[in-house]
């Protein structure tokens, strides 16, 4: 089913309550009201009702949700309930701890391809056993794959051409960590990931408390 015209902010915030629910059903949680779940996850029951409303109608009135059940339409509705892969170029302090982050094998994400530029580093196995392929490869290795995600975790000078190589070898969707703006062509998904732009916005909350 293709939901449109949904808020990015409810599509951020379904993660959010996945990811309260993946908790609870580790828990032995079967059901939850409304009001314990929002509080779990931070967010008024009266926005996650709304949230939800957008793709149909979810829980019992006077009951709650139950938790395996709800898990399950989120996760159907976020496309979580396959697995992706995904390609990972700039292999610096950046992208070798993204390697090693557990969570995204827990949450359905491979890294199933690697690329470098650096002589030292192209044709290592990572301890993740991931065999390093040089950037100029890339359409090589991925032809052929089921590879749909690009993540990028170069320099900012490099993030643009990188972004280009990805798509022309077939990526339709770049988690880009570089803290540049990409231009990409219409029909491929861009989520830009500058923690610097966090924390100014913390800069921000300290400095009006201040002052």
């Amino acid at each position: 089913m293709k939901f449109s015209k949904i808020p990015a902010a409810t599509i951020t915030r379904l993660s959010i309550y996945s990811r309260c629910l993946e908790t609870l059903a580790q828990e032995g949680v079967k059901i939850i009201a409304s009001d314990k779940l929002a509080q779990k996850c931070g967010i008024n029951p009266a926005q996650i009702r709304k949230d939800l409303a957008y793709f149909g109608e979810f829980g019992i009135r006077g009951v709650g949700y139950f938790v395996k059940e709800l898990l399950f339409e989120i996760k159907r509705i976020l496309g979580l309930n396959k697995a992706w892969k995904m390609a990972l170029v700039g292999i610096g302090n950046l992208g070798s701890a993204l390697l090693a982050h557990q969570n995204f094998v827990r949450q359905g994400y491979e890294f199933a391809a690697v690329f470098d530029v650096d002589p030292a580093k192209v044709g290592r196995r990572l301890p993740s056993g991931q065999v390093i392929h040089h950037l100029d490869e890339m359409d090589q290795v991925l032809q052929g794959s089921d590879i749909e995600m690009g993540v990028i975790a170069t320099p900012a000078s490099q993030a643009q051409a990188v972004a280009q190589r990805l798509i022309a070898a077939g990526v339709k969707a770049i988690l880009n960590f570089a803290p540049t703006q990409l231009q990409v062509p219409e029909g491929i998904a861009v989520e830009n990931v500058d923690f610097t732009v966090k924390l100014d916005n913390l800069a921000y909350h300290l400095t009006m408390a201040e002052g």
